[in-house]
Protein backbone atom coordinates (compact mmCIF):
# COMPACT_ATOMS: atom_id res chain seq x y z
CA UNK A 1 0.00 0.00 0.00
CA UNK A 2 1.21 3.96 -0.75
CA UNK A 3 0.83 6.49 2.18
CA UNK A 4 0.78 9.91 2.05
CA UNK A 5 1.84 11.79 5.36
CA UNK A 6 1.79 15.58 6.27
CA UNK A 7 3.62 16.97 9.09
CA UNK A 8 5.57 20.03 9.59
CA UNK A 9 7.28 18.26 12.56
CA UNK A 10 10.11 15.75 10.83
CA UNK A 11 10.34 14.02 14.25
CA UNK A 12 6.43 13.22 13.87
CA UNK A 13 7.29 12.42 10.11
CA UNK A 14 10.56 9.89 10.98
CA UNK A 15 7.96 8.37 13.77
CA UNK A 16 5.42 7.69 11.11
CA UNK A 17 7.77 6.47 8.50
CA UNK A 18 9.27 4.21 10.55
CA UNK A 19 5.83 2.67 11.78
CA UNK A 20 4.67 2.58 8.03
CA UNK A 21 7.78 1.39 6.50
CA UNK A 22 7.88 -1.67 9.52
CA UNK A 23 4.64 -2.49 8.22
CA UNK A 24 5.63 -3.25 4.37
CA UNK A 25 3.81 0.32 3.07
CA UNK A 26 5.46 2.75 1.08
CA UNK A 27 5.59 6.06 2.46
CA UNK A 28 5.19 9.59 1.20
CA UNK A 29 6.20 12.49 3.16
CA UNK A 30 5.08 15.87 2.89
CA UNK A 31 6.03 19.10 5.06
CA UNK A 32 2.22 20.87 4.61
CA UNK A 33 -0.81 20.47 3.00
CA UNK A 34 -0.21 22.40 0.02
CA UNK A 35 2.27 20.26 -1.02
CA UNK A 36 0.03 17.21 -0.42
CA UNK A 37 -2.55 18.61 -2.21
CA UNK A 38 -0.58 18.77 -5.10
CA UNK A 39 0.14 15.44 -4.93
CA UNK A 40 -3.13 14.35 -4.73
CA UNK A 41 -3.88 15.92 -7.72
CA UNK A 42 -1.23 13.82 -9.83
CA UNK A 43 -0.71 10.53 -7.67
CA UNK A 44 -2.73 7.65 -5.61
CA UNK A 45 -2.42 6.72 -2.08
CA UNK A 46 -4.53 4.09 -0.47
CA UNK A 47 -4.29 6.03 2.89
CA UNK A 48 -3.59 9.66 3.85
CA UNK A 49 -2.43 11.06 7.08
CA UNK A 50 -2.40 14.54 7.89
CA UNK A 51 -1.87 16.84 11.11
CA UNK A 52 -4.52 19.54 12.36
CA UNK A 53 -1.79 22.35 12.08
CA UNK A 54 0.65 22.95 9.55
CA UNK A 55 2.16 25.32 6.99
CA UNK A 56 -0.15 26.45 3.93
CA UNK A 57 -3.25 24.45 3.93
CA UNK A 58 -3.84 23.06 7.73
CA UNK A 59 -5.24 19.22 7.78
CA UNK A 60 -8.88 20.21 8.50
CA UNK A 61 -8.56 22.41 5.23
CA UNK A 62 -6.69 19.38 3.27
CA UNK A 63 -10.13 16.68 4.53
CA UNK A 64 -12.24 19.43 2.90
CA UNK A 65 -10.43 19.59 -0.12
CA UNK A 66 -10.30 15.48 -0.75
CA UNK A 67 -13.95 15.98 0.37
CA UNK A 68 -15.32 18.44 -2.55
CA UNK A 69 -12.76 18.18 -5.62
CA UNK A 70 -11.81 14.57 -5.27
CA UNK A 71 -13.77 11.71 -7.48
CA UNK A 72 -11.90 8.96 -5.65
CA UNK A 73 -10.74 10.06 -2.39
CA UNK A 74 -8.34 7.93 -0.32
CA UNK A 75 -9.38 7.15 3.61
CA UNK A 76 -7.72 9.86 5.53
CA UNK A 77 -6.30 9.77 9.73
CA UNK A 78 -6.02 12.69 11.14
CA UNK A 79 -3.34 12.45 13.97
CA UNK A 80 -3.16 15.52 16.09
CA UNK A 81 -2.02 17.52 19.43
CA UNK A 82 -5.66 18.75 19.35
CA UNK A 83 -7.46 16.53 21.69
CA UNK A 84 -10.54 18.31 22.51
CA UNK A 85 -14.09 16.31 21.63
CA UNK A 86 -15.29 19.38 19.59
CA UNK A 87 -12.27 18.93 17.50
CA UNK A 88 -12.42 15.14 17.19
CA UNK A 89 -16.33 15.96 16.50
CA UNK A 90 -15.45 18.66 14.19
CA UNK A 91 -12.54 16.60 11.79
CA UNK A 92 -14.76 13.37 11.72
CA UNK A 93 -17.83 15.34 10.79
CA UNK A 94 -15.59 17.19 7.92
CA UNK A 95 -14.92 13.78 6.52
CA UNK A 96 -11.95 12.32 8.41
CA UNK A 97 -11.80 8.60 8.59
CA UNK A 98 -10.50 8.42 11.62
CA UNK A 99 -8.54 10.62 14.39
CA UNK A 100 -5.29 9.83 16.45
CA UNK A 101 -4.42 12.01 19.18
CA UNK A 102 -0.60 12.56 19.93
CA UNK A 103 1.26 11.56 21.08
CA UNK A 104 0.04 7.51 20.48
CA UNK A 105 1.84 4.42 21.41
CA UNK A 106 2.64 2.95 17.71
CA UNK A 107 0.95 -0.06 18.15
CA UNK A 108 -2.09 1.69 18.27
CA UNK A 109 -1.19 3.81 15.27
CA UNK A 110 -0.26 0.52 12.97
CA UNK A 111 -3.56 -0.99 14.23
CA UNK A 112 -5.53 2.27 13.50
CA UNK A 113 -4.01 1.79 9.98
CA UNK A 114 -4.21 -1.76 9.15
CA UNK A 115 -8.05 -1.52 10.22
CA UNK A 116 -8.66 1.78 8.03
CA UNK A 117 -6.98 -0.13 4.95
CA UNK A 118 -8.45 -3.25 5.69
CA UNK A 119 -12.34 -1.45 5.34
CA UNK A 120 -11.42 0.76 2.27
CA UNK A 121 -9.95 -2.91 0.62
CA UNK A 122 -12.75 -5.04 -1.30
CA UNK A 123 -13.83 -8.03 1.02
CA UNK A 124 -12.28 -10.60 -0.99
CA UNK A 125 -8.89 -9.28 -1.69
CA UNK A 126 -7.25 -11.69 0.23
CA UNK A 127 -8.85 -14.62 -1.66
CA UNK A 128 -7.06 -17.56 -3.09
CA UNK A 129 -9.38 -17.12 -6.42
CA UNK A 130 -10.98 -13.80 -7.79
CA UNK A 131 -13.71 -13.68 -10.54
CA UNK A 132 -14.45 -10.53 -12.97
CA UNK A 133 -16.91 -11.48 -15.17
CA UNK A 134 -15.13 -13.72 -17.41
CA UNK A 135 -11.49 -13.57 -16.04
CA UNK A 136 -10.71 -16.06 -13.25
CA UNK A 137 -7.50 -14.61 -11.15
CA UNK A 138 -5.90 -17.72 -9.21
CA UNK A 139 -3.43 -15.87 -6.90
CA UNK A 140 -1.85 -19.02 -5.57
CA UNK A 141 -0.57 -20.17 -9.48
CA UNK A 142 -0.46 -16.59 -10.62
CA UNK A 143 -2.79 -17.61 -13.46
CA UNK A 144 -5.59 -16.13 -15.00
CA UNK A 145 -8.14 -18.06 -17.19
CA UNK A 146 -10.18 -16.08 -19.78
CA UNK A 147 -13.33 -17.70 -21.05
CA UNK A 148 -12.51 -21.12 -18.96
CA UNK A 149 -9.07 -20.50 -21.05
CA UNK A 150 -5.70 -20.17 -19.27
CA UNK A 151 -3.86 -17.44 -20.66
CA UNK A 152 0.20 -17.73 -20.47
CA UNK A 153 1.56 -14.27 -18.55
CA UNK A 154 4.35 -13.71 -16.88
CA UNK A 155 4.86 -12.86 -12.86
CA UNK A 156 4.98 -9.31 -13.69
CA UNK A 157 1.75 -9.43 -16.18
CA UNK A 158 -0.29 -11.35 -13.22
CA UNK A 159 0.53 -8.73 -10.77
CA UNK A 160 -0.31 -6.18 -12.75
CA UNK A 161 -3.68 -7.69 -13.86
CA UNK A 162 -4.50 -8.54 -10.37
CA UNK A 163 -3.66 -4.78 -9.23
CA UNK A 164 -5.71 -3.47 -12.17
CA UNK A 165 -8.86 -5.65 -11.63
CA UNK A 166 -8.85 -5.22 -7.89
CA UNK A 167 -8.81 -1.45 -8.45
CA UNK A 168 -11.32 -1.96 -10.96
CA UNK A 169 -13.05 1.96 -11.72
CA UNK A 170 -10.04 3.51 -9.93
CA UNK A 171 -7.85 5.89 -11.59
CA UNK A 172 -3.93 4.80 -10.66
CA UNK A 173 -1.01 7.05 -11.12
CA UNK A 174 1.98 5.72 -12.73
CA UNK A 175 3.80 6.15 -9.79
CA UNK A 176 1.54 4.30 -7.54
CA UNK A 177 1.92 1.26 -10.32
CA UNK A 178 5.53 1.39 -10.85
CA UNK A 179 5.84 1.73 -6.94
CA UNK A 180 3.69 -1.36 -6.29
CA UNK A 181 4.51 -3.77 -8.90
CA UNK A 182 8.36 -2.51 -9.53
CA UNK A 183 9.07 -1.08 -6.14
CA UNK A 184 10.89 1.57 -7.68
CA UNK A 185 10.72 4.66 -8.64
CA UNK A 186 8.12 6.19 -11.62
CA UNK A 187 11.31 7.73 -13.31
CA UNK A 188 13.02 4.55 -13.85
CA UNK A 189 12.41 2.71 -17.01
CA UNK A 190 8.52 3.88 -17.57
CA UNK A 191 8.49 2.49 -20.62
CA UNK A 192 8.31 -0.81 -19.38
CA UNK A 193 4.52 -0.28 -17.63
CA UNK A 194 3.74 0.78 -21.23
CA UNK A 195 4.83 -2.58 -22.19
CA UNK A 196 3.21 -4.61 -20.11
CA UNK A 197 0.11 -2.89 -20.18
CA UNK A 198 -0.05 -3.48 -23.83
CA UNK A 199 0.44 -6.85 -23.52
CA UNK A 200 -2.31 -7.20 -20.82
CA UNK A 201 -4.61 -5.39 -23.76
CA UNK A 202 -4.14 -8.12 -26.01
CA UNK A 203 -3.72 -11.46 -24.12
CA UNK A 204 -6.80 -10.95 -22.08
CA UNK A 205 -8.70 -9.17 -24.77
CA UNK A 206 -9.48 -6.24 -22.74
CA UNK A 207 -12.71 -4.73 -24.75
CA UNK A 208 -15.61 -3.63 -24.23
CA UNK A 209 -17.72 -7.19 -25.43
CA UNK A 210 -15.71 -8.56 -22.54
CA UNK A 211 -16.45 -6.54 -19.75
CA UNK A 212 -13.36 -4.68 -19.12
CA UNK A 213 -11.31 -2.09 -20.84
CA UNK A 214 -7.63 -0.43 -19.92
CA UNK A 215 -7.99 3.40 -20.04
CA UNK A 216 -5.29 5.99 -20.60
CA UNK A 217 -5.56 9.11 -18.20
CA UNK A 218 -3.15 11.24 -20.21
CA UNK A 219 -0.51 12.88 -18.05
CA UNK A 220 -1.63 10.50 -14.85
CA UNK A 221 -1.67 6.44 -15.55
CA UNK A 222 -4.35 4.03 -16.04
CA UNK A 223 -7.87 2.96 -15.07
CA UNK A 224 -9.24 -0.39 -15.53
CA UNK A 225 -13.13 0.33 -16.83
CA UNK A 226 -16.10 -2.14 -16.22
CA UNK A 227 -18.60 -1.68 -19.04
CA UNK A 228 -21.09 -3.32 -20.11
CA UNK A 229 -21.32 -5.99 -22.77
CA UNK A 230 -20.81 -4.13 -26.05
CA UNK A 231 -20.78 -0.54 -24.44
Amino acid sequence: MRIAIADDDNEILDFLERIISGMSHVVVRFSDGDRLVSALLRDTFDLVMVDWNMPGKTGLEVIKWVQEKMTEAPPIIMMTSRSAKQDITTALQSGADDYVTKPEDENVIAARIEALLRRSQPQNSMAKTLVFGKYTLDRMEQEIEFDKQRVELTSKEFELAELLFKNRDRSLSRAYIMETIWRTNVDLATRTLDMHVSRLRSKLALKPENGFRIFTVFGYGYRLETLASGE
